[in-house]
């Protein structure tokens, strides 16, 4: 998106808006011309409304899409591989570029695309703020704006800003390191008073503020200086703050059934913080949740709509099944469902009764749900293993079984199996929960200048009994000499929040994403940031290319 020149006629899509509704008339003359003031007054009092909920939508699609943002924190980090399977999945070797950081500084269109699409939430929640919002609207639009420069500081390292009534002669503003990140807090902070205490997890609420100014304090020092992170005390002594009050509010508890929370009923889930909603048989702003699945899964998962129930990419490495045995080596077999019920292969009514599938990291061979065994499309039987090339292009029997896949989200059954690929799954899209808030205290405490490694020990066991995994006895932060150690707090985000969009964040904070793991040489320092597109740095002189790219 050309932002400069986007912003520039914001009545515009005010108007376009109006006509739309097809609520309102107006009365202007040829070449006429209307201000701010005169195209709220056309919308009506329903009209800023409808532009605050534009932005609220813009949220969807960024972070439900497999192949957007969680591509650029997942697919670049330890969790996530895409393999090319013969003419499958290679779209010029962006998905190897991405995993093996080679990627340079134009040419793959999903570093493109989310620069674009975190801009354009930026923009449609400032133009909110043009049109006479109410104190609430506004507090919401600025969050959902404060989400999209926090996103962009995140994988780009900068960010342009306007502000209504500035000249719109002038490029925005960009904003990098420290003043970036003063900024967003010193918004979310200005806000919060503001925002209605009614608001539940689909709208921008306090406890997301809070856990949105969470995530700036830890990672200030990371995006200050990626290649050696540095922890502020004082930043750590408000991480703790913040997230004591919320998880001494009393609003949230652990749910006995780990994929409850993303579930196509995971409205009623008692860890959601902030959520995309989306509702079940309905495509309006549906935000395409089922790719979540849909990606991952073999084209004969589901058998009635084999060869054509999956797509057969994304997957997850031995190193990462093998994270969730604390003190043991995992035998990759259906047996390790013992080990932590976050790692899946547990029977799940809705699903695995009516597909076969069990949620979670599919491993071996798979079946529906009558027992029979679920075949590739070649007739051999359907294993899900670890056995990839190191180039990643996949040829010969394992074509279509080398990789465990990951189900996250269960699909969406309902409506006779309609939803699992109709775009119209039930599943709301988690972007904050709970047990993130638990575990950035938890890393808080062991960062602060007095560390508290017990306090932090205490709390993280309290999540692993809740998901039926055996207590840690000892938890360092990170094994900087082996990133795949299981026994670390680094490991237990990846265990409870891994596919959730914050594990290259993790892992630069941790101090290791430069480091090699498995199908990853060690990489420069370049990738710790994506390249600015080159369409972005000709309509912004402002924005400078990062470091690497030039």
């Amino acid at each position: 998106m050309n932002l400069y020149k986007f912003i520039k006629h914001p009545t515009l899509f005010i108007v376009a808006a109006a006509f739309t509704t097809g609520c309102t008339k107006l009365d202007q003359g040829l070449n006429s011309t209307l201000n701010n003031d005169q195209a709220s007054n056309a919308l009506g009092s329903n009209g800023t409304q409808l532009l605050l909920q534009t932005a609220y939508n813009d949220v969807g699609g960024p972070y439900s899409d497999p192949g957007n943002i969680l591509a650029l924190q997942e697919v670049t980090a330890d969790e996530c591989v895409v393999p090319t399977r013969a003419g499958d999945w290679d779209d010029n070797g962006k998905w190897r570029a991405l995993k093996q950081h080679t990627f340079g500084a134009d040419g793959i269109d999903i570093i493109i695309g989310q620069f674009n699409s975190l801009n354009k939430l930026n923009f449609d929640a400032t133009n909110v703020l043009a049109f006479n919002p109410s104190k609430a609207q506004a507090a919401e639009a600025r969050f959902l704006r404060a989400l999209s420069l926090y996103q962009l500081l995140d994988l780009f390292g900068q960010y342009p800003f306007r502000n209504p009534g500035d000249n719109l002669l002038n490029a925005p503003k960009v904003y990098s390191g420290d003043s970036a990140v003063s900024f967003i807090i010193d918004e979310l902070t200005t806000i919060i008073p503001d925002l209605p205490a009614t608001n539940g997890m689909s709208l921008a609420n306090v406890d997301a503020a809070n856990t949105l100014l969470m995530k700036l304090y830890l990672n200030r020092g990371a995006f200050n200086n990626r290649e050696q992170p540095t922890f502020d005390d004082a930043d750590m002594q408000k991480v703790i703050t913040l997230g004591t009050a919320i998880m001494n509010s009393g609003k949230y508890a652990y749910s006995n059934n780990y994929f409850d929370n993303f579930s196509a009923t995971n409205s009623t889930s008692k860890e959601g913080i902030f959520a995309y909603p989306n509702t079940s048989g309905v495509a309006t702003n549906n935000s395409g949740i089922h790719n979540m699945w849909w990606a991952t899964l073999h084209y004969n998962s589901y058998e009635p709509l084999a060869p054509q129930s999956g797509w057969n990419g994304f997957s997850t490495v031995a190193d990462f099944y093998n994270s969730f045995g604390v003190n043991s080596t995992p035998t990759q077999t259906p047996a390790d469902t013992l080990l932590d019920k976050r790692i899946g292969g547990r029977f799940y009514k809705g699903c695995t009764d009516v597909s076969g599938i069990r949620p979670g990291l599919l491993i071996g061979q798979q079946y529906y749900e009558d027992g029979t065994k679920v075949k590739d499309r070649k007739g051999n039987l359907l294993i899900f293993n670890t056995n990839f090339s190191p180039d990643l292009k996949e040829t010969g029997p394992l074509l279509e079984d080398v990789g465990i896949r990951v189900v996250k989200y269960v699909p969406d059954f309902s409506g006779n199996g309609k939803n699992y690929g109709g775009g119209t799954a039930g599943n709301w899209t988690m972007i904050f929960r709970y047990p993130d808030v638990v575990l950035m205290v938890a890393e808080a405490k062991m960062r602060a200048a007095a560390a508290d490694n017990a306090g932090a020990l205490a709390i993280v066991n309290e999540l692993r009994m809740a998901r039926g995994a055996v207590p840690m006895t000892a938890m360092p932060l990170v094994n900087p000499n082996d990133v795949a150690d299981p026994n670390t707090l680094l490991a237990e985000r990846g265990r409870e929040l891994y596919w959730e969009i914050v594990r290259r964040t993790d892992l630069i904070r941790f101090g290791v994403f430069m480091k090699p793991w498995a199908l990853k040489p060690a990489s420069d320092a370049a990738h710790l940031v994506f390249p600015i597109p080159s369409t972005a740095l000709a309509a912004n002189p402002n924005l400078k290319q990062n470091p690497g790219y030039n």
